[in-house]
């Protein structure tokens, strides 16, 4: 019974701070007296959701009038979506004239907490069926995705994910370290990745790098199917393919390189 009470606060907590973000949003800014009247609650409720919000760089405090307004943190919030958005949006002319030409499923993955998560999946022709990848995390160490994502991360970062436990998926997913940064390696050398049953066997995969306004790689764009069509000496002339379409997609996003 404790426990249920104590989630149901929480919710209820978290909901009053949803309102104060709508309510700021609404009037611009307000001070505690308002916003405790709006909630219902009494004003030492309502300052301690403003504190976290602020203290979250959510609100912020308008000069010395006591009075709140929203803060840069929705404004990162905001962008980070509206980029997200943005990319499977512009992406997705491009990834069904991939998915058309090597008939195989394309997908778009970003970096999120130590996975790859696909934002966008097109099914080729030649597809008969295939998992829906879209809003899965998927291991960075065996898939084609998650090595790009992960070779191109600074490397304090790529060294920190790699510390991680490498599980394994198949008797061909790499869990050694030294072995995973050397294909690390080699795909920064020749520009893509690519893995083969290391996440299931009969896989494969090939990705490469989509990079933003500032140069730096903010997705992979993949190509994956069965290792009978998708061979591995289709895995370079694919790569090549799927290299056109992420250029393509960088400039899309605002990548002038």
């Amino acid at each position: 019974m404790a426990s249920s009470e104590g989630s149901a606060a929480l919710v209820q907590s978290v909901d009053r701070a949803v309102s104060v973000l709508e309510f700021l949003a609404l009037h611009g800014e307000m001070g505690i007296t308002e916003l405790a009247a709006e909630l219902g609650v009494h004003k030492s409720t309502a300052f301690r959701l403003v504190s976290v919000l602020d203290s979250r760089g959510l609100v912020e405090q308008t000069g010395d009038r006591g009075k709140y307004r929203l803060g840069f943190g929705i404004v990162r919030l905001a962008g980070a979506t509206a980029a997200q958005m943005d990319l499977s949006r512009e992406s997705r002319p491009v990834c069904e004239r991939l998915a058309a030409q090597v008939g195989e499923t394309v997908n778009v993955a970003i970096l999120d907490e130590g996975y790859a998560i696909n934002v966008s999946q097109v099914r080729g022709s030649a597809t008969v069926a295939t998992i829906n990848w879209v809003g899965q995390r998927t291991p960075l160490h065996a898939t084609s995705s998650g090595k790009v994502l992960l070779a191109n991360q600074p490397a304090p970062l790529r060294e920190e994910l790699m510390a991680r436990p490498l599980t394994m998926y198949t008797p061909r997913t790499i869990t050694d370290p030294g072995l995973l940064r050397a294909e690390l390696d080699a795909a920064l050398v020749a520009g893509w990745a690519s893995t083969g049953d290391e996440l299931e066997i009969g896989l494969n995969a090939v990705a490469v790098p989509i990079r933003g306004m500032d140069g730096n790689v903010v997705a992979a764009l993949s190509v994956s199917g069965p290792s009978y069509r998708l061979t591995t000496d289709r895995f370079a002339e694919v790569a090549r393919l799927a290299a056109d379409g992420a250029k393509e997609i960088s400039h899309r996003i605002g990548h002038t390189g």
